[in-house]
């Protein structure tokens, strides 16, 4: 299958067969996923759960295109990532998928203007002139409730506060994909509903978020709970109803 190829459901944005990944330490082999297949349909807000060591952020890793597997296919959004070279991850990387990561990941420097501005840096299709840059990402933080904040550093704002502007930042370039790592893990119980609240609110408008959690109650806002062992899929639940966001 080529890098073009188109999956046969138009739908599914995520489509993983068969994939293992392997990694060598020295003379042994880590098999940190075993022939695992998934699939996520555009739209969807699915939570990825597992024990340490069930493959959880390995597959984080390679539908992020931040890794390839060793054997399978993945294909994302209608593209065969597989075979991939580093170029053409990056590209993608920056095109469809934005990151929430736990650790914000956040620029110290940089105030939070020029942090969600960031990916727009390595945007290669289409002109966009400075000043169309700084009004999207001021609409994009006056979206996560930091039209104040433009102007101030990580290190000058709360953790919740910097995790909203991690989730600008993750939706500055209009993603396919919002890929999430326990994405309240660093906050307390008020700031980490407050993200909830936001991430369930991008679900609502048609956001496709996969995300990362051992949080129970978090899990119980997706629509779909896949469970990890041992590198492979142990159990999937579907949540007809995800748990209401509290006014």
């Amino acid at each position: 299958m080529t890098a073009d190829a188109v999956t046969d459901t138009p739908e599914t944005i995520i489509e993983v067969n068969e994939m293992t990944k392997v990694y060598k330490m020295g003379d042994v082999q880590v098999v940190a996923l075993d022939g695992i297949s998934l699939h996520i349909r555009a739209g969807e807000f699915v939570a990825i759960m597992g024990p340490s060591g069930s493959g959880k952020s390995t597959l984080m890793n390679i539908l992020g295109c931040l890794d390839r597997p060793t054997k399978g296919s993945y294909c994302l959004a209608g593209q065969d990532i597989s075979r991939m070279n580093r170029s053409q991850l990056a590209h993608i990387r920056g095109k469809k998928i934005g990151f929430i990561f736990q650790s914000y990941n956040l620029l110290p420097q940089a105030t939070a203007l020029q942090n969600v501005l960031l990916p727009m840096v390595y945007r290669r299709n289409g002109r966009i002139s400075q000043k169309e840059r700084q009004t999207l990402a001021r609409s994009t933080l006056a979206a996560v409730g930091l039209t104040d904040r433009e102007k101030h550093r990580p290190k000058e704002m709360s953790g919740g506060q910097q995790q909203r502007m991690a989730i600008a930042r993750a939706l500055i370039n209009d993603p396919a994909l919002i890929l999430a790592d326990e994405p309240t893990g660093n906050l307390d119980s008020r700031s980490g509903k407050e993200i909830m609240e936001i991430l369930h609110s991008l679900h609502e408008r048609g956001r496709t978020i996969v995300m990362i959690t051992h949080d129970a109650e978090n899990a119980g806002h997706a629509q779909r709970v896949i469970h990890l062992r041992d590198g492979r899929v142990a159990q999937e639940s579907v949540q007809s109803t995800a748990i209401p966001v509290e006014g």
